[in-house]
């Protein structure tokens, strides 16, 4: 297989593109639940026929548009980390590159965080994806000696099988006790960008920064980077 597309795969790719790009510009207007093919497609000078060749569905347009989206904010953390660097300073970094990102883009962070998409249902094409982020932070972890700042309350038996078996599926180096924190350090992160990204911070601890590194440095003592 030749290593250069063709001039059609070029082309093809560069519309792609351009009809991706204008969706984009679309939901910082109307949102997610208003992105049409007829509209992405009348912006372009497109007939809708031609267009729905590349994508034939609005769903599978909000796929791809949810994968890049995900696997943005993913290659934002994986950039983030520094190997050569202490543990807890590789977490800090992931944690505000995320955090970057989030403010940068705000409507394509919505896209994937925000409000569900009324009539979508999110095909499997997106949970690897999805799962950039959370792997980035685990390596972290794997490479580290934790020592959790408390113990606290036992993970019930139910809970004990969930994350125990995910661990061993994962194939990952962490115990089911330490991945369990990853979790919820993980729905920590993205529950401050959610409450910032969409004002839930108004009036107490606006603008975020202070509170966001607290809030980093916390769980970086949560999951025992001492």
């Amino acid at each position: 297989m030749p290593a250069t597309r063709t001039a059609r795969e070029r082309a093809r790719a560069e519309l792609v593109q351009e009809i991706k790009d204008e969706a984009r510009r679309q939901l910082a207007e109307v949102g997610a639940h208003g992105l049409s093919l007829r509209a992405v497609a009348r912006a372009l000078g497109m007939v809708s026929s031609a267009l729905y060749r590349y994508f034939p569905s609005r769903d599978q347009l909000l796929t791809e548009l949810i994968v890049d989206a995900y696997d943005a904010i993913g290659e934002a953390a994986e950039q983030a980390d520094r190997p050569d660097e202490e543990p807890r300073h590789r977490w800090q970094l992931i944690w505000h590159a995320v955090r970057a990102w989030a403010l940068k883009h705000p409507h394509e962070y919505a896209l994937i965080y925000g409000s569900p998409i009324p009539g979508y249902q999110a095909p499997q094409d997106t949970v690897v994806p999805a799962s950039r982020v959370v792997f980035a932070l685990g390596r972290v972890l794997e490479s580290a000696a934790l020592r959790p700042a408390s113990e606290g309350q036992g993970r019930s038996a139910a809970l004990r099988r969930q994350t125990d078996d995910l661990a061993v599926r994962l194939e990952s180096r962490l115990t089911g006790a330490e991945l369990t924190r990853l979790l919820m350090a993980w729905s920590q992160l993205f529950g401050a960008l959610n409450f910032e990204l969409f004002g839930q911070f108004r009036g107490s601890v606006d603008p975020s920064d202070e509170f966001f590194t607290y809030t980093a440095q916390q769980m970086a003592d949560f999951v025992g980077l001492r």
